[in-house]
């Protein structure tokens, strides 16, 4: 998918009642319903369009998505995740009665108006059904994605269980990041459907009212997709952190054992190492090898009731 190169021309469509068809300038003004796709140069040359319909709203910073509503017209900016990728494709909507303008520099409108145009297409096919088959389209592969994210974090879960953890923080930080914009993106689709539903401006018929039910519907499915994923991630950090107090914890038990074990041992060479002058010992023949003997019986003995206690 490419967007516009320079010199290329503005592009016009209107609905024939079974579909799209490409036209110029002046069938687009004629045209009962049509849309046109302009770059952010193209559009602020076209003050002509922009005085006939009062449309004045700048588009130049999109950081959302959202849709407005003004006097004769509903004004959207649209950020579309690039998912597993940097980046957002953003482009501006205008929509008043009988015709659709997008503001767009990176070429996905045009790319979606060529996939639909080559749907078939039902008889009587008009702006609205136009509207949302696009907003369809742009969120027709999103549940795949999210499983994917889901496939993706039970991956780090298992690695975590296989105390394979390297690079965790790393990972989690990265899901969680995009599943964390994700959601923000569809709670803002939500506002959008649910402005389109309002119908304020009675620019849809009934029927179009219903597909932007079934479009907001559909948004807040992903939501709640989204939001389980966002309760999955935290309990695999949950797991994450208890996987690192038990090995914390099993560290301290062999510390703990290793330092009972000494303790009399620490003792007995405490006891021997006073060097009193009438302490029998000193004269005795077999007391270094007693005092090694002793030892060993000591640490044998605690390894002993350890064991029988299932300290280790």
């Amino acid at each position: 998918m490419t967007g516009h190169t320079k010199g290329e021309k503005v592009m016009y469509y209107f609905l024939r009642g079974d579909g799209l068809a490409e036209t110029d300038g002046k069938g687009f003004d004629r045209a009962r319903e049509s849309l046109a796709v302009f770059t952010t140069a193209e559009w602020r040359q076209e003050m002509e369009l922009q005085d006939a319909f009062r449309l004045n709203m700048g588009h130049d910073s999109v950081h959302f998505c959202k849709l407005e509503r003004h006097d004769n017209y509903l004004f959207g900016t649209f950020q579309i995740p690039r998912h597993g990728q940097e980046g957002e494709h953003n482009f501006a909507v205008y929509l008043l009665a009988g015709k659709l303008i997008f503001v767009d520099d990176e070429g996905l409108a045009e790319h979606v108006i060529g996939k639909l145009r080559n749907q078939k297409m039902k008889k009587g096919y008009g702006l609205g059904r136009f509207l949302f088959d696009f907003l369809m389209y742009i969120i027709e592969g999103d549940i795949l994605y999210l499983a994917q994210l889901e496939h993706e974090i039970t991956e780090i879960e298992e690695k975590v269980l296989r105390d394979k953890m390297d690079g965790f923080h790393v990972k989690m930080l990265r899901v969680k990041k995009e599943i964390s914009g994700l959601y923000r993106y569809y709670t803002q689709l939500q506002d959008v459907g649910e402005t389109l539903g309002d119908n304020s401006l009675e620019l849809f018929d009934k029927d179009e009212l219903q597909l932007y039910e079934i479009f907001t519907d559909r948004v807040e499915r992903l939501q709640s997709e989204t939001q389980v994923l966002r309760e999955y991630a935290m309990q695999v950090q949950d797991v994450y952190q208890s996987e690192i107090s038990i090995r914390q914890n099993a560290i301290m038990k062999v510390l703990t054992v290793v330092t009972t074990i000494f303790l009399p041992l620490t003792l007995i060479a405490g006891w021997y190492g006073m060097n009193f002058k009438y302490m029998p010992e000193l004269a005795w023949e077999y007391g270094y090898p007693a005092a090694i003997g002793l030892s060993v019986i000591v640490v044998l003995v605690c390894l002993w009731i350890f064991r029988k206690k299932k300290y280790i």
